[in-house]
């Protein structure tokens, strides 16, 4: 039997049982264990497609969509877990994932910025106009109810999603300037973001800016630097003068954003105990962590890389999964034309962002790197930003079904220009095998 599970025939024949067994159950309007059957399905599809190294990609977003399936109809189970609401899991979720992103950047990246400026400035100019600017022109055209369309500008007003370096690897594209983007959005976020929403969303939902670049801080720049401050300790021979001024310097930047946020306005209830817990968070955990590590094992094993990135697909699977629990009766009412505005904005975002880049004559390879970047948003962060804003079950919705849905079409077109290499690529694999 075991055999069997690795067989593409067994999860074909298991697919097409649980469609039937759906379509038999719904017609006879035995809905929920119809829902369990649909879910199954979705689930064998994902076995199946991993049982070809070229549809192997596909498999996760096929589980996001069936656990999004089985929140559709069974909405309560994803709610809360012995009483406590799930929406609170949320938040710590996205940080960490944010973290293992900073345990991924070295000073390398940073260079990279500097060695390819142009690339990495046109790339920002599509990021913040197209996005956006299609957005908006989605939220007015399809007419939908402010919330709802404050979470598709949302989805344009973030940074790019950390996936597009997956898929710009899978596509062969410039690496360099691909990991220069996410680093420059994702940095720029607190300032960008607020402000794009000020202005294209407010018409919509009230945007506080203050209380948005604070929040965008504590789940984006905070943890980055607890993630580089992790890497720094647990991957080099670092002494304990160098551990106090990593921390030093560290701590007085956490400090010096929240007095920032308190001289303009924007003030917690305890500012000195809110610096001492994010200090204890951000700072000291990731010492601690990294000094364990140093001491059990000495380098930086490739296995804690593994575990981040097994932890940061299932947090956004919970991510996505439980924002559609919450949003359920919302996402009944105007799903599929939901569905069909992120497809348009998804596309939008690979068209102009290629054809943007040719007419500011980049060339072939960062063509398609800038477009899987710009079509790629960063789901995760729009979902927490929602989350911050205390409409998750709204706002959120947009975010939650755009990013298994960019996952299909960037799997796609990063596959397809992956058949397609470009001349001058060809032309170098030659030279290098001679």
């Amino acid at each position: 039997m075991i055999s069997q599970l690795h067989k593409p025939r067994f999860w074909t024949v298991a697919a097409v049982l649980a469609f039937a067994a759906f379509l038999v159950l719904t017609v006879a309007g035995i809905y929920k264990p119809g829902g369990l059957c649909f879910a199954g399905f979705w689930l064998a599809l994902a076995m199946l497609v991993r049982c070809n190294d070229f549809t192997r990609s596909f498999s996760y977003t096929l589980v996001v969509i069936a656990c999004v399936t089985s929140s559709m109809y069974f909405p309560q189970f994803y709610l809360e877990v012995g009483g406590v609401p799930t929406m609170g899991f949320i938040t710590p979720i996205l940080q960490v994932i944010m973290f293992g992103m900073g345990t991924q950047l070295t000073l390398r990246d940073f260079q990279g910025v500097l060695k390819q400026p142009y690339g990495v400035i046109v790339g920002m100019i599509l990021q913040f106009t197209v996005m956006p600017g299609v957005a908006l022109l989605l939220a007015m055209t399809f007419r939908y109810p402010p919330e709802i369309a404050a979470g598709v500008i949302l989805v344009g007003c973030v940074p790019v999603g950390i996936a597009s370096n997956v898929m710009n690897f899978i596509a062969r594209g410039n690496m360099a300037l691909a990991v220069s983007m996410t680093l420059v959005s994702t940095l720029t976020a607190p300032i960008a973001t607020p402000f794009l929403m000020k202005v294209l969303a407010g018409q919509f939902v009230e945007i506080e800016f203050l209380k948005m670049t604070a929040g965008i801080t504590n789940l984006v720049i905070l943890p980055i630097m607890g993630g580089l401050m992790f890497r720094t300790l647990a991957c080099q021979t670092i002494n304990f003068r160098s551990i106090a001024l990593h921390f030093l310097s560290f701590a007085c930047t956490i400090a010096v954003f929240n007095r920032v946020f308190v001289f303009a306005g924007f003030s917690p209830e305890s500012p000195g105990g809110l610096i001492l817990w994010q200090i204890v968070i951000f700072l000291g955990l990731p010492i601690l962590g990294a000094l364990l590590l140093r001491t059990l094992v000495v380098h930086c094993p490739a296995l804690f890389d593994k575990l981040l990135s097994i932890f940061s697909m299932i947090g956004l699977l919970l991510t996505i999964v439980i924002i559609n629990a919450a949003g359920r009766d919302h996402l009944l009412s105007i799903g599929l034309l939901l569905i069909f505005s992120c497809l348009i904005h998804n596309l939008a975002g690979f068209l102009f962002g290629y054809w943007g880049a040719k007419l500011f004559g980049l060339d072939e390879r960062s063509c398609r790197t800038i477009s899987i970047e710009i079509g790629l948003q960063n789901g995760g962060l729009a979902s927490g930003i929602a989350l911050q804003m205390g409409k998750a079950a709204t706002v959120g919705l947009a975010p939650a079904v755009f990013g298994p849905l960019m996952n299909i079409t960037g799997s796609s077109l990063a596959t397809w220009w992956r058949g397609r290499p470009i001349k001058e690529t060809i032309s170098t694999i030659n030279e290098v095998n001679t």
